[in-house]
């Protein structure tokens, strides 16, 4: 699997671009030894696969397989995190902290000292 992401990201994207696709190959490839399914299987060790299938059928199909919807990977990567926090139950704690850093990052910079900027 680590093969195919890193040929298609090199194939697909610019070298800039590829960044989050090696990322996640050089992950397969540290967590190689954790993948063995067949072994795991043979062992009667649980998979996760069902519960990780209805997750992403959550998460991501039900929201992103929209009829006539078109998604950028800006776009469709914030309304996946926004359903994940909602889903988990962290939202109201992230929105709180979002606005704290918003606040943070509008007015910092302006009202530095305390002072309040006069009109030119």
């Amino acid at each position: 699997m680590a093969a195919a992401i890193r040929r298609k990201a090199t194939a697909r994207l610019a070298p800039s671009a590829r960044k989050a696709a090696d990322e996640c190959a050089d992950y397969l490839l540290r967590k190689k030894a954790y993948l063995d399914y067949p072994t795991a299987l043979a062992s009667g060790w649980p998979i996760a696969t069902g519960v990780i299938e209805g997750a992403c059928r959550h998460l991501v199909q039900d929201r992103m397989d929209i009829t006539g919807a078109r998604w950028g990977l800006n776009s469709a990567e914030a309304v996946l995190k926004i359903r994940a926090l909602r889903t988990n139950g962290d939202f109201d704690r992230y929105w709180t902290f979002h606005l704290a850093q918003e606040q943070d990052r509008v007015h910092r910079q302006r009202y530095a000292g305390h002072a309040i900027p006069t009109h030119p």
